[in-house]
């Protein structure tokens, strides 16, 4: 006879608890230094992406948002609008009132954005068919062909700044003496744009390929130096003191110590240094001769097609994003110690 009354209290009993265990949960967002459970993190890199275009798609498609322009759809009695023309609302508002005024015919018209905003799905479909749709230009490139050109600019443009900055920001970080010969000069031309050297890149280097990968060197380069260096001297100096009292000495301390020590801090920073270098690349594209994506952005940009430049623009992002993400894998098999990388 007891049981109903059992099942009735036990059941407020569940769904009070579900709530703040929810709470919790959500939470555990915004606590200072926590990690979040994988199911959280992978819900809001997921939302990063999503409200953006969210915010795209309200813009693009609801009216009553943000419309400022008018495609002509019927001239009417205006004898320079014609259909597909883009016209301020004001200016169409006024031309509806002068022939409603004067007895003719009004125009009509859909409420339009910007041509440099297109909606969502002309891009998405821009994404497609800009590999497919021939150049422009007799000697022009097809986008595969001028992202290939500009991946290239930036392998090589990175490799070489890694050359020379890896070394020298690691010699810097560990030996005093080379931190203050190599530092304070490296510290003030950091500041100067790297553009104001495309000049002299095409003077020395011609002006194809060479000023192109030498203003991504000179870009990346000294920042590199100093990262690199600030993170050397972060290594736990108990790791030296404990590698002089087992006898090691001299390069011995640099290359068995030193540098397995900073190796996945450096890989941390190999990576948001690449992401650097990318920034780069529309400027140095521009100098000397255009070519790459720089190239089929500023033909697309001169035809007002403005859905092939924001499909190009994200087909950047897409392959920067996809190159980090793999890099982030492959530091997560090599340092699997090391709790900053499983978190990246």
């Amino acid at each position: 006879m007891h049981s109903p009354n059992v099942g009735v209290v036990a059941a407020p009993a569940v769904t009070a608890g579900a709530a703040p265990q929810q709470r919790t949960s959500t939470r555990r967002w915004f606590v200072v230094g926590r990690s979040l459970p994988p199911t959280s993190r992978v819900t809001l890199g997921i939302l990063s992406f999503v409200l953006p275009v969210l915010l795209w798609c309200v813009v693009s498609y609801v009216p009553f948002i943000w419309h400022p322009l008018v495609v002509v759809t019927q001239s009417g009695g205006v004898s320079y609008f014609r259909p597909g023309m883009r016209v301020q609302q004001d200016a169409f508002d006024q031309q509806v009132a002068a022939m409603e005024k004067a007895g003719l015919a009004k125009p009509e018209g859909n409420p339009a954005n910007p041509v440099y905003l297109p909606a969502p799905h002309e891009v998405a479909i821009a994404m497609f068919t800009a590999f497919s749709t021939p150049p422009q230009t007799r000697d022009g490139q097809w986008l595969h062909e001028s992202l290939w050109h500009s991946i290239t600019i930036i392998f090589w443009g990175f490799l070489i700044s890694s050359l020379i900055g890896v070394p020298l920001g690691v010699l810097c970080g560990a030996y005093s003496g080379i931190s203050r010969l190599i530092e304070p000069f490296t510290e003030f031309v950091r500041y100067l744009p790297a553009p104001a050297f495309g000049a002299l890149a095409v003077a020395i280097l011609g002006i194809y390929d060479g000023p192109k990968i030498a203003i991504i060197v000179i870009g990346t380069l000294f920042q590199q130096i100093l990262i690199i260096a600030n993170t050397t001297r972060k290594l736990d100096f108990g790791l030296i003191e404990a590698a002089l009292t087992l006898g090691a000495k001299g390069r011995a301390i640099l290359t068995r110590v030193v540098v397995p020590g900073i190796m996945p801090d450096l890989y941390r920073d190999q990576r948001i240094l690449l992401g650097w270098a990318w920034t780069y690349l529309i400027v140095a594209e521009l100098i000397g001769t255009s070519s790459g994506i720089t190239w089929f952005i500023t033909q697309q940009a001169r035809y007002q097609h403005f859905a092939n430049v924001y499909a190009a623009i994200i087909m950047i992002g897409i392959i920067g994003l996809g190159v980090d993400m793999v890099l982030a894998r492959i530091g997560r098999r090599l340092f699997p110690w090391d709790q900053a990388t499983k978190r990246s």
